[in-house]
């Protein structure tokens, strides 16, 4: 169950562009900061040595995996790596069923019901909202009403500190984040302040929703 590791902090670091030189620090960075999903795209620079070495370094108390995946063929490939999850910004159910075949989490993109669902059929482990701007909170909250209540759905796509809120408010489960939280160049300990800075947010606005609850 994605639980082991989202239960703590639900937020998955979007790692797009990260070279194997620096995978290690970076990835130290956002476990100090209390990520334990991290996600290389495979249009990254040497992803699949990158997650060879975050899986490596960062050991069985964090997820490590790929994003972008767009073929069956790249499933093995990041299971060679050590990589153990699969993301995607799609909803092709073959690569779904090679990832659960693989043995491999799988978190594919949906912007439909219809979509998500197939998704759920093929056996994804938990959805992810994309494009999150374009979607927004008021279509998670339809969904949300329909969709399995246990369901993990991560909005995903401009998520910020600041405009985390609505998306939770709406049923959103944790995030992934991309850009705001890391981008080529960026040094570990300014990744490492972003990581702390979205982990306050979203626990800042767990408690808002809790408290409005009450």
């Amino acid at each position: 169950m994605l639980s082991r590791w989202l239960d703590a902090l639900p937020l998955v670091a979007i790692l797009r562009g990260l070279t194997p030189d620096e995978s290690v620090g970076i990835g130290r960075a956002l476990s100090d900061g209390g990520f334990r999903v991290l996600e290389v795209p495979l249009n990254s620079p040497q992803p699949l040595a990158s997650i060879r070495r975050l899986a490596d370094s960062l050991g069985e108390d964090h997820l490590i995996g790929a994003g972008t995946v767009l073929r069956v063929a790249d499933v093995a490939e990041v299971a060679a790596a050590g990589g153990r999850l699969i993301v995607m910004p799609h909803a092709d159910v073959a690569v779904i069923r090679a990832a659960k075949q693989a043995g491999l989490y799988c978190v594919p993109g949906v912007a439909t019901p219809t979509e998500a669902f197939a998704a759920l059929a093929a056996g994804a482990d938990a959805l992810k909202l994309f494009p999150a701007e374009q979607l927004g909170p008021a279509v998670l909250k339809a969904w949300r009403a329909v969709l399995p209540k246990t369901l993990a759905v991560l909005p995903v796509g401009g998520i910020a500190p600041d405009n985390m809120s609505p998306y939770l408010a709406a049923g959103a489960n944790g995030f992934g984040i991309g850009s705001a939280l890391y981008a080529p160049g960026r040094e570990a300990a300014e990744v490492g302040r972003r990581a702390r800075q979205f982990a306050d947010a979203w626990r800042a606005g767990m408690q808002a929703i809790q408290g409005n609850a009450a």
